[in-house]
C-alpha cells in the first residue's frame, strides 16, 4: 500500500517520510488510533517506504521490493495479531497459525475492526489475545539477519491484547533493538498497553477522518452517489469502516436494533411489574450468551442511539440520522426520554459495562445491573 492510497491525514504522510529522509525514524514507535480512521493503512505504507528505501526508485529492485510488501510476502516484513482456536487450529494458537487469513484480511479489509478480523476467524464469541508464545516468535524473527541488508519490521496489530507475560517479555527488544529493526506497535487502546512499553515509544496518534475524505473514498472506491456518500460520511463519526459498514447495509445493525428496543421497552414496563422484571432478566440472560465482541459492540451501539435521541430531543435535527426499521418504535418517539438529567447516568452505565466485559466480567451479571439501572434511569424526569 502506498501513501496516495491512504485515506486523508496528509501531515502524518508527510511526517513519517520526514522521519525516513531525515534519519530520524525511531525503532519503537506506537500507532494510535480507531483502525477505521486508517491504523494499519499508515503502517503498511510506512513499511513500504522504509524497506524499500534502500533502492534506487524505478530500479528493478525498487519494483521488485514494493510488490513483495504489497503481497504481504516481503522476507523482512512480520506482523502479530491477536488470535484464539478456532475450527481448524485446536490448539497452540499463534499468529502463523493464520497467516493465509491475515494476508487476505490486509488484502480486503485494512480499515477493518478486531471484531472484523474475529468473524473471518469464526471466533467472535471468544477473546483473541497476543500470548507469550508471541514473544518468542518476535524474538527469532528479528533476531534474523535481514534478507535485504535494510530494515527489519514487526508490525504488532491491537497491541494492546499482548498479556502481561507477553508484553514482559518483549519489553528488553523494545529497549535494545537489533540494529535497523523497527517495531510499529497499533492500538486502539493506548492506555490497555503496559506503561514500561508505552514510555519506550515514539507515539503518533491517528485522528478520526473527516467527513470529506470519507465521502470522497466511498464515491470513488465503493461506486455510491454522492447523497450516499454525505450521508454514510455524517454517520460515521471519522470512522472509514463504520461507513463501509452503513452502505453495504450490514444486518448487524438490524439485531442490534432489535435487542435494542426489546430492552428499552421492557425495562420502562419493569417498574412495579414483577412479570416485566422476569422479561428483563431473560433478556440479560440471552446477552450474556453471546460473545464478548458482540456484547460491546451493541453496547456501543447503545451509545449512539441514546445520544442521538438526545439531540433529536433538543432539536438538533441535522445532526440526527438513525432510522429505525421497527415502525413502532421511532427516535421521534423514544427521544423525550433521554435528556440531560438522565443522559451522563446512562452513558456511563453503558461504558462500564464495556469495561467490565472487556476484563472478562460476568456477563449475566453485567446486563442484569445494567438493565435494572436503566429501568430506574429511563422513568427519571427531566428538571427544568
Amino acid at each position: 500500500m502506498d501513501f496516495s492510497e491512504v485515506i486523508g491525514h496528509p501531515h502524518l504522510k508527510s511526517h513519517l517520510k520526514t522521519t525516513l529522509t531525515n534519519g530520524r525514524v525511531a525503532h519503537a514507535q506506537l500507532f494510535s488510533g480507531l483502525s477505521g480512521s486508517g491504523l494499519l493503512p499508515l503502517a503498511l505504507a510506512y513499511a513500504k517506504i522504509l524497506l524499500c528505501s534502500a533502492h534506487e526508485p524505478e530500479s528493478e529492485a525498487y519494483h521488485r521490493c514494493a510488490k513483495n510488501v504489497d503481497s504481504f510476502s516481503h522476507p523482512d516484513l512480520h506482523f502479530i495479531y491477536p488470535v484464539n482456536t478456532n475450527d481448524s487450529v485446536k490448539k497452540n494458537a499463534v499468529s502463523s497459525s493464520f497467516s493465509t487469513e491475515w494476508r487476505d484480511f490486509m488484502s480486503k479489509s485494512p480499515y477493518g475492526s478486531l471484531f472484523n478480523w474475529f468473524q473471518l476467524l469464526g471466533i467472535e464469541n471468544k477473546q483473541g489475545n497476543i500470548s507469550v508464545k508471541e514473544a518468542e516468535e518476535i524474538s527469532k524473527k528479528l533476531a534474523l539477519t535481514a534478507y535485504e541488508g535494510g530494515y527489519k519490521i514487526m508490525i504488532i496489530w491491537m497491541a494492546d491484547k499482548m498479556n502481561t507475560e507477553c508484553s514482559n517479555k518483549i519489553l528488553k527488544l523494545v529497549e535494545e533493538p537489533p540494529d535497523k529493526t523497527i517495531l510499529l506497535l497499533l492500538t486502539e487502546n493506548e492506555e490497555q498497553i503496559i506503561n514500561t512499553i508505552r514510555s519506550r515509544c515514539q507515539t503518533l496518534h491517528i485522528p478520526l477522518l473527516s467527513e470529506n475524505d470519507i465521502a470522497t473514498a466511498l464515491i470513488s472506491e465503493m461506486n455510491v452517489s454522492e447523497t450516499e456518500a454525505v450521508k454514510a460520511s455524517r454517520q460515521a463519526h471519522g470512522d472509514y469502516n463504520r461507513a463501509l459498514h452503513i452502505i453495504t447495509n450490514d444486518s448487524e445493525d438490524a439485531i442490534f436494533e432489535e435487542w435494542f428496543v426489546l430492552w428499552v421497552r421492557t425495562a420502562f414496563k419493569a417498574k412495579g411489574n414483577k412479570k416485566a422484571i422476569q422479561s428483563l432478566l431473560e433478556w440479560s440472560d440471552m446477552m450474556a450468551g453471546k460473545g464478548r465482541e458482540t456484547q460491546k459492540n451493541f453496547l456501543l451501539y447503545c451509545i449512539e442511539l441514546f445520544r442521538q435521541a438526545l439531540l433529536k430531543n433538543y432539536k438538533a435535527d441535522s445532526l440526527v440520522y438513525f432510522e429505525t426499521k421497527d415502525t413502532k418504535f421511532t427516535i421521534h418517539k423514544f427521544a423525550p426520554f433521554v435528556h440531560q438529567n438522565n443522559i451522563f447516568e446512562i452513558t456511563s452505565a453503558l461504558e462500564n459495562a464495556s469495561y467490565h466485559i472487556e476484563r472478562n466480567g460476568n456477563s449475566k451479571i453485567i446486563f442484569t445491573d445494567l438493565s435494572i439501572q436503566l429501568t430506574r434511569l429511563i422513568h427519571k424526569k427531566e428538571q427544568p
